[in-house]
């Protein structure tokens, strides 16, 4: 371990950088400390010095949750290690001693419950039970309800009569000789009374333990043949035991649905990622069943990418219990190093462990299904986070002073500009009250006057169509003229609505920076609007913007009003992008169907319409083409091939250039 030089200026990262060629280039776990000595951030590097001089560039250049880290911190060191395996390991010991703020710290909220069985005791006990695990008992789920659990063990029971009661009914049982109600009801084979003796018990726990693991097949043929012997040897009392006892086993799986067919043991791992939080989302498949299920939401504490995120969770989720590891691990992205922790976890486990991603079959439908789960996750976690008044209020409050308005902005607009390559140029504003969306204010717009790719521009015309339209309503909504109560009425009297661009915003945001912000300013200027404050909001370091101000207002990383900022510019984000892929699916079709003999503009738009997309005209055939009305069989055929790229129509046929198409998924340029 290597202590830090003597500080080179008086504060910042330079103060504590190394000296030049002090830091080893060998695997190892490095520290940053505060001024108090306490450890912020742990991580890992295959060369320490590579990976420790990134932190130390121009502040500029970094992460905006990095750059906090490194400013925060007063001291950095380090430990070398001998191999990558060991560094995992380090790193893992040390985010669990120190518990960092800057690591991104998966944090269990004790609320699913577990099947437990007490191996440690000499009569081990089955029971439902919650938070944190403790040695010499073995867990399995977890699940998602407690009461699923109670019917499970008491169908299971009957089969594998193990003692369930308390430590105190047990005693109480043992000291007057009888057995409690379960041990006269069969579901208790009774150790307490010596009915069996402790090695016959902990053999039927064993096999319960086996057939909770997924062992269920070697169980129920097991019964199954004792049933048919018992049958043929006249013994059907007995015969019909096992019979009750083959359905209960059978009753117990039902519940647990088969998602792989192959019986395999795996985790699948969803995550669901945004600027600020990531949410995971685990199934555990046991024997091809889901035998569990559960999720977390932490907040993103640094720049890692979503294999990061991966590597991060596994290491949190299987260091601290080997017996949970299965032979395989779905994720969606493979670990930086993905080896190196195959190692580790096999290590654990004491066997070959598997970490990959599913790319066909069921399990790749299965994974699927856990990343809607995870997305459901993030989205009622921001839901239950905004729906709470108090929340709401305050993160108001923060931004009114913060941005030093002079009320509370109880409605917020926010402008978003979205293009590809300057085509197809659209504008969206959304608009939160209260710090809430009302959708019904949403607004669409397409720019006309901005040739080409100038989101500043394209800013400019949005503010001043809109805030144009805002002084035109009021204008035409005067009472009484010469009265004093007479005032901009902001209801239609004829429909009793809400005039749709009536309502001044007390805030407006715009997804940009500095220059984004000018131009919007600049458009208020020229309508003679000086009431309406506006600002910024940047995507790299969430730096909130102001006309005219050279540095940034910085809200704080916890902060619930740039929460609202954030969750705003991203909804402005989400419709702009929503409505510019539909224009540009629009219009490529019209261009696909342009030289095709014989369709014209109207049977062009009734395809549009009949179809919605490219995307779905293409997966059509000529059959179902041709029942759209107005489109004969030869058009049809004509169509298909357009769209196709194939011979028989289209750029492609006529030798003219090649035909293009864009993902809308993906924003990425197809050529055929």
């Amino acid at each position: 371990m290597a202590a830090r030089p003597t500080p080179r200026t008086s504060r910042g990262p330079l103060s504590y950088r190394p000296e030049p060629g002090s830091i080893p280039t060998q695997p190892g776990v490095y520290r940053f400390r505060d001024a108090q000595r306490r450890v912020i951030y742990v991580g890992k590097a295959k060369n320490l010095r590579a990976r420790l001089s990134s932190y130390f560039q121009d502040i500029a250049n970094l992460h905006q949750r990095t750059a906090t880290m490194v400013t925060t911190a007063a001291s950095v060191e380090w430990t070398v290690v001998a191999t990558e395996v060991e560094a995992l390991q380090l790193e893992y010991s040390w985010i669990k001693e120190y518990d960092p703020r800057f690591n991104v710290k998966y944090r269990d909220d004790k609320s699913y419950p577990w099947l437990a069985v007490t191996l440690g005791e000499e009569f081990p006990r089955v029971m439902v039970g919650r938070g944190a695990k403790r040695k010499g008992t073995r867990y399995f789920g977890p699940y998602s309800h407690a009461w699923a659990i109670r019917e499970t063990v008491d169908i299971l029971l009957r089969v594998f009569p193990m003692r369930s009661c308390s430590n105190g009914v047990f005693k109480r049982s043992a000291q007057v000789g009888r057995p409690c109600l379960l041990g006269y009801i069969d579901k208790c084979s009774a150790p307490c009374v010596g009915e069996v003796s402790a090695e016959e018990h902990r053999a039927i726990v064993e096999d319960f333990c086996d057939f909770m693991g997924g062992q269920t097949k070697p169980f129920m043929r097991r019964i199954e043949k004792e049933m048919y012997a018992a049958s043929e040897a006249l013994d059907f009392e007995k015969a019909a035991r096992l019979r009750d006892d083959l359905g209960a086993m059978q009753r117990a799986l039902e519940k647990q649905a088969v998602v792989l067919g192959d019986g395999a043991d795996a985790d699948v791992v969803a995550l669901a990622e945004d600027p600020l939080e990531v949410a995971v989302q685990v199934f555990y498949v046991r024997g091809g069943r889901i035998r569990g299920q559960r999720g977390w939401v932490a907040d993103r504490m640094d720049e890692g990418e979503t294999p990061d995120l991966v590597e991060h969770f596994l290491l949190q989720l299987y260091a601290g219990d080997a017996d949970s590891i299965p032979r395989e691990v779905l994720v969606p992205a493979l670990p930086p190093d993905a080896e190196t922790l195959e190692e580790l976890l096999s290590d654990l486990r004491g066997s070959r462990v598997r970490i990959r991603v599913p790319q066909r079959g069921d399990k790749r439908a299965l994974a699927e299904t856990v990343e809607k789960n995870a997305q459901q996750s993030l989205a009622l976690h921001k839901t239950k986070r905004a729906s709470d008044l108090t929340t709401r209020n305050r993160a108001l409050e923060e931004i009114q002073q913060a941005l030093e308005l002079d009320d509370v902005p109880l409605r917020i607009e926010c402008y978003d500009v979205s293009n590809l390559q300057g085509t197809e140029v659209v504008a969206s504003m959304v608009v939160f009250e209260d710090g809430l969306p009302r959708k019904g204010e949403y607004r669409k717009f397409v720019i006309k006057g901005v040739d080409g790719q100038n989101d500043v521009a394209s800013m400019h015309e949005v503010i001043t169509r809109r805030f144009r339209r805002l002084l035109d309503e009021q204008a035409r909504s005067e009472l009484k003229p010469g009265t004093e109560e007479s005032g901009p009425m902001l209801v239609d009297p004829d429909t009793g609505r809400p005039r749709k661009f009536a309502y001044a915003p007390g805030l407006v945001v715009v997804d940009g920076g500095p220059p984004q912000v000018a131009a919007a300013q600049r458009a208020l200027d020229e309508l003679g609007i000086d009431d309406v404050p506006v600002c910024g909001l940047a995507k790299r370091l969430e730096e909130v913007w102001l006309p005219d101000e050279e540095d940034p207002v910085i809200l704080a990383r916890s902060s619930e009003g740039l929460y609202l900022l954030q969750r705003i510019r991203d909804e402005a984000h989400r419709f702009a992008i929503a409505h510019h892929r539909n224009r540009r699916s629009k219009s490529m079709v019209e261009s696909v169907l342009d030289d095709v003999p014989g369709l014209g503009e109207v049977r062009r738009r009734t395809l549009l319409k009949h179809f919605g997309s490219l995307k779905k005209l293409r997966e059509a055939d000529a059959e179902q083409i041709a029942q759209v009305p107005g489109i004969g069989v030869r058009t049809a055929e004509s169509i298909k091939a357009a769209v196709s790229g194939g011979a028989g129509g289209g750029a492609q046929a006529s030798g003219g250039p090649t035909v293009v198409s864009v993902n809308t998924a993906t924003g990425e340029i197809e050529e055929e």
